[in-house]
Order: C-alpha cells, then sequence, then structure tokens
C-alpha cells in the first residue's frame, strides 16, 4: 500500500500539469501580432529615414500638405490614415477608417488617440503598439507607412 500513495500523488501532479497547459495553450496570445508586426517596422525605420531629406525642400515647408494612406485590413476591421505634414514633418495624424462595431468600438475609441499622438511625436511609422489594440496598432501603423510613402514620392 505504501508504494501506491507515491504513485497516486504522482498521476494527480501529472494530470494537474497537463491541465494547466492545454488552459495556457487555449489562451488567445496578444503578443504574437505585436512580433510580427514590430519584425515589420525595420523597414519603415529606413524609409521615413530617406523621407526626412526630402521633405526638407524649401518648397514643402510653408506649405501643409495632406496624405492618405492606404486601407490596411485587420482581423476586426479596416484601418487607414490621414497625415498633414508642413515642412516635411508630420503636423497632424488621424485615423480615418477604424474597427467599429461591439468590444472594437470602445478599443478603438481608447486606441486611436494615442496612436495619433505618437505617430505625430515620433514623425515616422516606428511607434509602440497600443496595449489591448494590438490588431488595430498594427493595421495604423502601415497605413502610416504607407501615406509617409506617398508623401515621400
Amino acid at each position: 500500500m505504501k508504494k501506491s500513495h507515491p504513485i497516486r500523488r504522482v498521476v494527480l501532479a501529472t494530470a494537474a500539469t497537463v491541465s494547466g497547459i492545454v488552459l495556457l495553450l487555449s489562451l488567445k496570445p496578444a503578443s504574437d501580432p505585436a512580433a510580427a508586426s514590430a519584425g515589420g517596422t525595420v523597414p519603415p525605420r529606413s524609409a521615413a529615414g530617406q523621407e526626412s531629406p526630402q521633405g526638407g525642400s524649401s518648397q514643402q515647408s510653408s506649405q501643409a500638405r495632406t496624405v492618405t494612406g492606404s486601407v490596411s485590413q485587420t482581423q476586426y476591421g479596416p484601418v487607414q490614415v490621414r497625415l498633414t505634414l508642413t515642412g516635411g514633418k508630420i503636423t497632424k495624424a488621424e485615423a480615418v477608417q477604424a474597427p467599429s462595431g461591439g468590444r472594437s468600438t470602445q478599443i478603438t475609441d481608447n486606441a486611436v488617440p494615442e496612436l495619433n499622438q505618437q505617430a505625430v511625436t515620433a514623425g515616422t511609422a516606428d511607434i509602440d503598439t497600443v496595449s489591448g489594440a494590438t490588431y488595430t496598432s498594427a493595421g495604423y501603423k502601415e497605413s502610416l507607412q504607407a501615406a509617409l510613402d506617398k508623401a515621400g514620392g
């Protein structure tokens, strides 16, 4: 009988461990899309760096112009960014389209103002992902980079 007690403990510990692992694996990871989009932000850095000398021309320094990025389709809906540039610098950023409906509206209402501010502050598409709005942030960055590419061309 003494040998069956340790075996029972081992079986119960194994079952508890397997159950815990299954529960953890069933959670939807929020960091995977951020890691994927972080890998995609390396080229935008160099593209934005190339845009700065072009944006510094004397013709653009006194004029404000508006550029709209392409629509980025996300899992929760389309995202599109419009930039106002003065002297080659971002002076205003706004989301023309953003995910809406149900919980997406709440997430968008919280995330978009922060993304807009980050875009103006950074001046590039190298901005942080807003916690809880991973897909919207990734779509915003993609559309922001497209707008910056249009502005540079």
